[in-house]
């Protein structure tokens, strides 16, 4: 059959043209509604607090009040007797069931981190660390048992500022570690000393990035059965990882993995909080274990914000040498993150400082880098993979710099950008740092960002609004993110999470379709693009479409979700399984008509003449045949019509995504408020699969970087409490402040894959807080103020402007 070359939506570059990966493209690239968008807004959605289980407990923990504590005795009399109360746990008791965990990975050399347990034993080492479970019969009972627990605790000394965690005298939190260093890396490459002694213009400046948390609409949940007849382990978990779950619980409680089923239902948001193995998560397991009964844990809002991760917790020294006709020579950069008393098991909490080192610089040719990394314990929250995972931080270091450097030579900064970025036509190529990439598109991207914020007139009207004491500022950024992850993020570092994916497509009887896949829907709308995929790549009508997901006892066995891999992973998984389903379905019925199967094809739910177009047998009629009237097919034929296949990256480390950004604001010099006027983002994330839902993605992630680049920021004092663990006092970015934003995008297809798809979701959470602050610095450029740290909030841009002290 004629295959046509897509046609792409108005807006979409793609140079060359991008062949359809299907027969008969309808759906791959359409612009469609997320699938089930319908029962989720009819509250018909499933979440963990709306499963009840006969017999089912109640867990709440009591958590440290302070930073860190010595445990010297626990009074549960008075809480045991309270109604409803099933059992008061201690540290103790859960370790008798549960082993400690050490987090680190073996390819970061040299990190280290303490054994840690499901509950406190013996210290609690941040405010918010559970120390001791109530399990009644109700939520309300175990509350109230809670407030009736006398715990007796001494404090002891804090590290609570990551810059007096390396100090001599400063207390070790783990004194059998020798120091309160979690890991250290030093990457030297090129001549650095030289080109910045020979540089015509050095500009350094130190950056700082206040902590900040995922505020999920769902709070971390589970329930957690153990059944004790089966010896069977069933988890109900609001995660992203089903089956690194799986592997949890089986190797943490000495259990056969077959005999833990993790079950992910809907999922109120992730953002990354919930791709980490919690404390929590194994004592609800225990208590279930120790019960013989279902146990539920749902995080309330107040104890999330001290006990859900926190993330981009940094300060980097950077600077830049380039010379005055804009060439950039070098980077050097220094960072300093505070990440806990713990690294954060499996994942590990070292990992986004070294995605800073690895990415600094990323989008640009020079080829002489400097950094020095330290990751430092500290007695507060625990730190870990976020959204972006370490991208916003090196993305605002990289481009904040790149701004200093036009603004000291008078350079324009796309301008700058332009001379710099790696040519489309130079790949694959390799960054300063190492990192492998295969095909980018910043010279496009940036062209097509010119054009769509009309930038020569929107300078033109910056200079004319500066004439009338309006001070506006136009903020860029290009960005880099790595997605569809291979072995070396995990494997070589011994955390068992799966770089592949699997999917399983299977016609039912009556010619529907059934997709079973490994990567769940967390809300960005991969149930969406995987029946897109699925009705392409097989022949059928999307409503003929059916797709499950979160069930380590049905779905084959993969990563989840994380890394933006669910188009790029899960989704290729997806259309090689249903093209070999489409293979077997033509096998089929070229039996059922007595024809050669080269001359068939399948088309929109039939099976047709493939030179004619004929429709020759409905799928309906295959689905009967194969399934019901085996005794009519020829002895030693049995119909296929169920498939499993795997992916797995293989050919990078990672694809990498790119895209440049751009940020338009006003600054109030009287008053430090920022008023966001527009936001613009061109993206390439290789093959789009549905413009709306990457659009949206993109805006949601651009979103989420605007909140930490204005708003966001989890705020303690000296004794290592956290003063605005509210939603009245933490600000996250609300609909009302937001810009318009605009998407655009370019296609360069990876060639690692069929699909082609690169990954999508974390891009606008990268670019956003660069762009934001070059735009704020540029508006604060005639008073020569600049700020540097994140969140920018009106008083640190009255410091700028010396307005106050």
């Amino acid at each position: 059959m004629k295959r046509d070359v897509v046609n792409l939506e108005p807006g979409v570059e793609s140079t060359p043209p991008i062949a359809p990966v299907t027969e008969d493209p309808r759906y791959i690239g359409a612009r469609l509604p997320r699938h089930g968008i319908e029962r989720l807004t009819q509250g018909q959605g499933q979440y963990v607090d709306d499963i009840e289980l006969p017999r089912l407990a109640h867990v709440v923990y009591w958590r440290s009040p302070v930073a860190h504590m010595r445990i010297k005795g626990i009074d549960d009399r008075i809480a045991r007797s309270m109604p409803g109360v099933l059992m008061v746990a201690t540290g103790q008791d859960l370790a008798k069931v549960c082993k400690p965990w050490v987090a680190v990975l073996g390819h970061l050399t040299g990190m280290k981190s303490a054994p840690q347990y499901p509950l406190a034993v013996e210290r609690a080492c941040w405010q918010g660390e559970p120390v001791v479970a109530v399990v009644a019969e109700t939520r309300a009972q175990a509350e109230d048992a809670l407030q009736h627990l006398v715990v007796d605790w001494e404090e002891l000394p804090l590290t609570v500022e990551m810059e007096r965690a390396l100090a001599p005298d400063e207390p070790v939190i783990h004194p059998e570690l020798g120091d309160n260093v979690c890991f250290s890396r030093r990457l030297d490459v090129g001549e650095v000393d030289r080109v910045f002694a020979e540089a015509d213009v050095v500009a350094e400046t130190t950056f700082e990035f206040g902590r900040h948390t995922g505020v999920t609409l769902e709070p971390r949940s589970q329930i957690a059965h153990w059944q004790p007849a089966e010896q069977r382990l069933t988890v109900y978990h609001s995660c992203q990882a089903p089956h690194m779950m799986q592997d949890l619980y089986a190797r943490q409680f000495d259990l056969p993995a077959h005999a833990v089923r993790v079950i992910c239902k809907d999922v109120g948001g992730s953002f990354g909080v919930k791709v980490h193995a919690y404390p929590d998560d194994f004592a609800t397991v225990a208590l279930s274990m120790l019960l013989g009964r279902p146990v539920k844990f749902v995080a309330d809002r107040l104890e999330s914000f001290t006990s859900d991760i926190h993330a981009r917790h940094h300060r980097v020294k950077g600077r830049i040498a380039v010379n005055r006709d804009g060439e950039i020579l070098g980077f050097e950069i220094d960072d300093l993150t505070g990440i806990g008393p713990y690294s954060m098991f499996p994942r590990t909490s070292a990992i986004e400082g070294n995605q800073v080192v690895n990415l600094v610089g990323g989008p640009y040719r020079h080829q002489h880098y400097r950094a020095q990394l330290h990751v430092v314990f500290q007695n507060k929250t625990p730190t870990c993979q976020y959204r972006g995972v370490g991208h916003p931080i090196a993305c605002a270091v990289t481009e904040g710099l790149v701004d200093l450097a036009a603004q000291r030579i008078g350079m324009d900064p796309l301008e700058i950008r332009a001379r710099n970025v790696i040519p489309d036509d130079a790949y694959p190529a390799t960054g300063a740092s190492g990192i492998k990439l295969e095909v980018l598109s910043h010279e496009a991207c940036l062209r097509k960002l010119r054009e769509m914020m009309n930038y020569d007139a929107l300078r033109a009207e910056q200079a004319a609004l500066r004439k009338q004491g309006i001070w506006r500022g136009i903020g860029l950024a290009t960005v880099i993110e790595l997605t569809n992850p291979s072995a070396a993020f995990y494997g070589i570092g011994g955390a068992r999470i799966a770089s592949q994916d699997g999917a399983t497509v299977r016609l039912n009887p009556e010619g529907h379709v059934t997709v079973l896949v490994g990567v769940g829907e967390q809300g960005q709308g991969t149930e969406a693009i995987y029946r897109q995929i699925a009705a392409d790549a097989v022949g059928v009508d999307i409503d003929q479409v059916r797709v499950i997901t979160g069930d380590t006892d049905v779905t084959p066995y993969g990563g989840g979700t994380w890394a933006s891999r669910g188009a790029g992973i899960g989704g290729e998984a997806v259309l090689l399984a249903g093209q070999a389903l489409r293979g077997n379905i033509l096998k089929t019925a070229a039996v059922i008509l007595n024809r050669e199967a080269g001359q068939l094809g399948l088309h929109r739910g039939q099976v047709v003449d493939a030179v004619t177009g004929e429709a020759l047998l409905p799928l309906s009629e295959v689905g009967r045949i194969a399934y019901f009237r085996t005794d009519t097919l020829p002895q030693g034929f049995t119909p296929e019509l169920m498939v499993t296949r795997h992916y797995a990256q293989r050919d990078y480390p990672f694809i990498f995504t790119n895209g440049v950004q751009a940020s338009y604001v006003e600054v109030d010099p009287d008053t430090g408020f920022v008023t966001l006027l527009k936001h613009w983002a061109v993206e390439d994330c290789g093959r789009v699969l549905n413009p709306m839902l990457v659009d949206e993605q993109m805006r949601g992630a651009i979103v989420q970087g605007i909140g930490g680049a204005l708003y966001e920021e989890c705020l303690y004092d000296e004794q290592g409490q956290m003063l605005n663990a509210n939603m009245a006092d933490y600000l996250v970015p609300m609909a009302a402040e937001m810009p318009d934003i605009e998407v655009a995008h370019v296609m360069t297809p990876t060639r690692s894959s069929r699909l082609g798809a690169k990954g999508a979701g974390e891009a606008g959470t990268a670019g956003a807080p660069a762009a934001v602050m070059n735009a704020i610095n540029d508006a604060l450029a005639p008073f020569g103020a600049h700020v540097h740290s994140q969140p920018i909030t009106p008083e640190k841009i009255l410091r700028a402007l010396g307005k106050v002290k």
